[in-house]
């Protein structure tokens, strides 16, 4: 048996961790995939996985004549549909898909939250580094939906049985309600949906405000005396036509009464330039949310059918005799020349001829792609005209008519270089990296103030004419030569390649998410940051390449005179190349990040107060610029605490160097509390204090997370037995181990594989990790071994397993028990202690009400709801409303040993370092001796 010293990695703080492997709770998967099945029509679950395209290339159907037909739908609308949920994975995929890809509507997603509080069914990331994670597998999602992504300053702070707790979490209705709002003002959606129905029915108390706040802001929105701060940024009042919401059947159902719904949607028509269903291919995006475990699901074809309930309007009523409508649009005027209204004749002629060249495209490109570039160039040129129009007469305050006017110009680009073929290609020029590991690789796609760079650009003419380039500018605040000019005409089926000499600026600033939450352990709503991208998932990428171009031959053909010299145009992200697995190439976007990162390892630490002796604190600094400046790494610490030695020099002279440097600390005098340990590296006159953390996968975008260099200290007054040896069964991954070694727990990993051969009488106690029953067949195949290692004299602890039914079918328990989905989710819900006398609550510490204070997002989850007399329930909890639970914490004397049932979340509260939390479970180690 290894020494715990040897097999335990260090301890981070939560939204720090990156090594342990967490899975997400039943009860969360549970709900997701309820949601799942009711939003995509009860698919069949079947083994899948995420395709591999390129999360930077664009999809298959986006590409071609598939391509080209999807944006010429697009161009014949100008239809704008939003829908709001709460978590990623609510979103009704299916829906979504069929208005954007089936009907070319503009669709806009926004999830209020980002599932940072939930598990992670594939790593070790939690809280707000799940959170990015998450972020990244919905807009993966997102391509597939064919959709804007968008997210409030409200965050996931787990499960809530209710809404009135939620708008407690998140400071009231009026920021999620303001975000909401905000986003409504600057979209401009004509029919906004809520995904649930604001009703018990939805379930999880976030689902349930989410509605709640939709229908809200429907009104809101368009109120110039809501949110007027709003207005001094620029932002116009809203109004959408039409406010729908749904669940409005329940999840999954096959059917639904008349007087349920308004619109009913068969997304499980097969759309051929899908080459499946709506629904079908919705679930290939879905299927890129790993960490929802919904790797594996898919749809049968056939049909599957959505619904959805008209609940307010500001248009007159489109219902037929039975209250139907066919679309969610009916009673909308939403064709092209709608928008002709308020301005002169010849705007209403440029629209016209916007209506009719899009016909024509569409009738050309039936024989062959490249027929449709002569009308979609004459679009282009009326829309310019058009563009012109309105600013020489002012119009410009009329902000709709603008949105919508620049989404027809971007589509109508887009088709056109789809229908010429063409393709603009900008990348960094870098020394091969084949040698480098993967990871490394990843890390190394992005630069950092003051590094010189070369883009390379190449622009191919797959087209039968001849294109004149115009110029080619590289967008990104970079010094050198941005813009280059004077180009050649480019015959057919030719590249032009050129390459821009660049350096990033000093005072350049990182790619980084616009907001952060100071505590992402307790903070519900995050501070904004960058208020430009604060309803972003992520800042836009900061270089792109734009080309500006002509077909003269093709203009002078058809009478085509350029309105603006900056029509058509094409663009792309720079982008980095390197070798992917199996011989794949993987490109990602260009980035920006300090060249520094500095990060405390570990990130959180537990000191006993009995235990003040020298403790080591690792800082890990690695550089992403080669020749960066030498520096002088420095720790702060509490007044009284001593650290040696006081500075360490760095020099990190490569690009993508890493180095870990080692100081001595020592508490001072102890006091139970929280503090803080943070490293600072001065260099170049400049103070690094974060470290940043890229998070990515192959079918992901990459995102960087950034964290202050802090080691969050937990100073607890604990007591331990003497000569006690625990051993710990990995089940599905938690730090509960790393925090007893920091007490001075003699404590040793035993991997279930090994639980066949193992003398387990070595060990006074054995714990089971979170979810062992689920994760680990060697548990289920020796659980007699450990029944026996119980009886005989041993202390065996079982935490929380979420698969219920599995678990009591198993009949695990020495006596008989059934295990529920009972939780309590508020974490500061009253505990009270059944069994005062019992020696859990004596030895080695006395637990008393305080020791329940200060715990963190829950109570406990899937307590038992029965249990055989010889079981004690030892403490009592409920959620405000509700009836006591007394199944959270059993014990029962088996044999000569003792057999404890932990639901309590003691997996969320020892890493926390929740001093009572500690105590308490310290003393379950002790049950028995």
């Amino acid at each position: 048996m290894e020494n715990s010293a040897q097999r335990i990695p260090p301890l981070r703080s939560r939204h720090y961790r990156r090594r342990t492997k967490l899975i997400r709770t039943f009860w969360i998967f549970f709900l997701g995939l309820v949601l799942c099945l009711g939003k995509l029509a009860a698919p069949h679950i079947a083994l899948a996985q995420p395709s591999r395209v390129s999360p930077v290339d664009p999809l298959p159907p986006d590409t071609g004549a598939a391509g080209l037909k999807q944006m010429l739908l697009r161009l014949q609308t100008t239809a704008r549909l939003m829908q709001v949920t709460a978590h990623p994975d609510d979103e009704d995929g299916g829906m979504l898909t069929l208005e954007s890809r089936g009907k070319g509507v503009t669709t806009l997603l926004m999830s209020l939250t980002r599932g940072e509080g939930g598990q992670n069914k594939i790593g070790s990331n939690l809280f707000d580094v799940l959170g990015v994670l998450r972020a990244l597998e919905l807009t993966a999602s997102d391509r597939y939906y064919g959709v804007e992504q968008r997210f409030s300053r409200v965050a996931d702070f787990g499960y809530s049985k209710n809404p009135e707790e939620t708008f407690q979490k998140w400071g009231g209705h009026d920021i999620a309600l303001g975000d909401i709002v905000r986003v409504i003002r600057t979209f401009h959606p004509d029919v906004l949906i809520a995904r649930f129905s604001g009703t018990e029915r939805d379930g999880h108390g976030h689902h349930q405000a989410s509605a709640i706040l939709t229908k809200e802001a429907f009104r809101a929105a368009a109120d110039p005396n809501r949110f007027p701060d709003q207005m001094k940024e620029g932002l116009q009042p809203w109004q959408p036509k039409k406010l729908y919401i749904g669940n409005v059947c329940g999840f999954g159902a096959s059917t639904c009464p008349a007087e349920n719904y308004t619109v009913k949607l068969n997304t499980g028509q097969l759309n051929p330039l899908l080459g499946m269903s709506y629904i079908q291919f919705a679930m290939e995006g879905l299927r890129h949310q790993l960490s929802q475990g919904a790797g594996g699901w898919s749809v049968e074809p056939g049909d599957r059918y959505t619904y959805y309930k008209l609940v307010d309007s500001v248009v007159p009523p489109s219902t037929d005799k039975d209250g139907h409508e066919r679309d969610f649009f009916d009673g909308i005027d939403t064709s092209v020349q709608s928008l002709r209204s308020g301005f002169e004749a010849a705007a209403a002629r440029e629209l016209a001829n916007i209506v009719t060249k899009t016909a024509e495209a569409r009738s050309d490109m039936d024989k062959d792609p490249s027929g449709a570039a002569a009308p979609l160039l004459s679009i282009v040129d009326s829309l310019a005209h058009l563009e012109n129009q309105v600013k020489s007469n002012n119009r410009t305050n009329n902000e709709d008519f603008s949105t919508r006017l620049q989404e027809k110009e971007q589509q109508a680009e887009a088709a056109l270089n789809l229908s010429l073929n063409l393709s603009v290609d900008a990348s960094l020029v870098q020394p091969a990296t084949s040698d480098i590991p993967l990871q490394a690789q990843r890390e190394l796609a992005s630069i950092s103030p003051g590094q010189k760079f070369t883009v390379r650009v190449t622009f191919h003419n797959g087209s039968t004419d001849s294109l004149q380039l115009g110029e080619i500018a590289l967008k990104g605040g970079v010094e050198g030569g941005e813009v280059k000019r004077k180009l050649p005409l480019i015959a057919p089926n030719q590249d032009y390649q050129t390459e821009f000499q660049a350096e990033l600026p000093a005072n350049a600033g990182p790619t980084r998410p616009a907001l952060h939450r100071n505590d992402p352990e307790r903070d519900a709503v995050y501070v904004v940051d960058e208020p430009r991208y604060q309803t972003l998932p992520f800042p836009p990428s900061p270089f792109h390449v734009v080309t500006h171009y002509s077909v003269p031959d093709l203009a002078r053909a058809h009478d085509i005179s350029a309105a603006r010299a900056d029509v058509p145009q094409i663009s792309a992200s720079v982008l980095v190349s390197f070798a992917g697995e199996k011989g794949t190439e993987e490109k990602r976007p260009l980035s920006v990040t300090p060249i520094f990162s500095v990060e405390l390892e570990p990130g959180e630490q537990i000191i006993p107060i009995a235990n003040s002796s020298e403790r080591p604190v690792r800082v890990g600094v690695s550089s992403n610029l080669t020749g960066a400046p030498t520096a002088n790494l420095t720790l702060e610490a509490p007044a009284g605490w001593q650290i040696q030695p006081q500075q360490i020099p760095v020099a990190l002279n490569q690009r993508g160097e890493k180095k870990d440097f080692e100081f001595k600390v020592v508490p001072g005098s102890l006091r139970e509390g929280h503090t803080e340990v943070r490293a600072v590296l001065a260099a170049g006159g400049k103070n690094y204090t974060e470290g940043y953390t890229l998070v990515t996968r192959e079918d992901l975008a990459n995102a960087y997370y950034f964290q202050p260099a802090i080691q969050r200290v937990s100073i607890v007054d604990v007591k331990l037995p003497k000569n006690l040896k625990v051993a710990y069964i990995p089940g599905a991954g938690d730090e509960i181990p790393t925090v007893l070694q920091q007490i001075g727990v003699d404590l040793s990993i035993l991997p279930a594989e090994k639980l066949a051969s193992e003398d387990l009488s070595r060990y006074g106690t054995i714990v089971l990790g979170i979810r062992a029953y689920d994760t680990q067949k060697d548990v289920i195949a020796n659980n007699k071994k450990l029944l026996d290692y119980v009886s005989a004299g041993g202390t065996l602890i079982v935490q929380y397993n979420a698969g219920a039914g599995d678990f009591n079918n198993g009949h695990f328990t020495p006596f008989s028990t059934q295990l529920s989905r009972g939780r309590v989710s508020v974490e500061d819900a009253p505990v009270e202690i059944l069994a005062p006398e019992d020696s859990v609550f004596r030895y080695p510490n006395r637990i008393t009400q305080h020791d329940f204070d200060g715990w963190v997002q829950e109570r406990g989850l899937y307590f038992m709801d029965q249990w055989d007399s010889n079981f004690k329930p030892l403490l009592s909890s409920h959620d405000p409303g509700e009836q006591p639970l007394k199944g959270g914490l059993l014990r029962a004397q088996y044999g000569k040993g003792t057999y404890i049932y932990a639901g309590y979340a003691f997996f969320r509260q020892l890493p926390a370092g929740v001093p009572g939390a500690i105590r308490l479970y310290v003393n379950l180690l002790s049950a028995g001796h």
